[in-house]
């Protein structure tokens, strides 16, 4: 799996943490209809794994689940056993690095600083989360690809749909919305439709931001 190319397609990945077991495939159901199709099941929440397996069965081509707090070897096998198609982590765990390079495992390591960059470019993973994102200066991003080539990034910790833009405009690949993927009024009450037309909006909104970047480095490169 390439995941540069999977973020690319889908800017806007959807963090499962919290969520009530009874109500995890009518809400993945409910963020799908509005768009998004990039999943993350994190391990640290009460039956991850179940969600993992649930979300692969209910939700089959139509999205992609992954396994977010990768944080040891034993997560990352059990979250793969359980039907995780990628890794995320919030960090550079050498041991979970080399697992999932040697498996083959696509993975968005977590990174903060150059020397966390350079440990994932050299198990061969040049598309990173970068946490936390929210605490860092707008201009960091600019600056960690400058000696840093060849490298993307997704924004997670501190996106809500308030400043959802303001990381495309930063240079984010994409970011990932946890308890803000839908107001907790929707999912409380179960309104999976005012759940699937917030979500609409966010990614009406990342398509006008991720266009009007794109006007800008062409106007830059004439």
């Amino acid at each position: 799996m390439d995941l540069r190319k999977v973020v690319e397609e889908n800017p806007l990945l959807a963090i499962m943490r919290n969520v009530p077991l009874a109500k995890t495939v009518d809400y993945a159901r409910a963020v799908v209809a509005g768009g998004v199709r990039f999943f993350e099941v994190a391990l640290n929440s009460p039956h991850a794994l179940e969600q993992i397996s649930m979300l692969r069965e209910a939700l089959g081509e139509d999205a992609l689940v992954g396994a977010g707090t990768a944080i040891t070897v034993e997560k990352a096998e059990a979250a793969v056993k359980a039907g995780a198609q990628f890794l995320l982590s919030p960090s550079t765990d050498r041991d979970v690095l080399e697992y999932c390079r040697d498996q083959g495992i696509a993975m968005l390591p977590g990174a903060l600083t150059p020397s966390d960059v350079s440990a994932c470019l050299r198990y061969g993973f040049s598309t990173i989360k970068l946490f936390p994102a929210g605490d860092m200066p707008k201009g960091y991003i600019k600056s960690l690809k400058g000696p840093l080539d060849g490298t993307e990034y997704v924004a997670i910790g501190g996106v809500n749909p308030g400043n959802i833009g303001d990381f495309f405009r930063q240079g984010y690949l994409g970011v990932g919305l946890g308890s803000s993927m839908m107001p907790r009024e929707a999912v409380e009450k179960g309104d999976w439709a005012a759940g699937t037309a917030y979500v609409a909006a966010m990614m009406e909104e990342i398509r006008q931001v991720k266009n009007e970047c794109k006007k800008i480095k062409e106007s830059k490169e004439k």
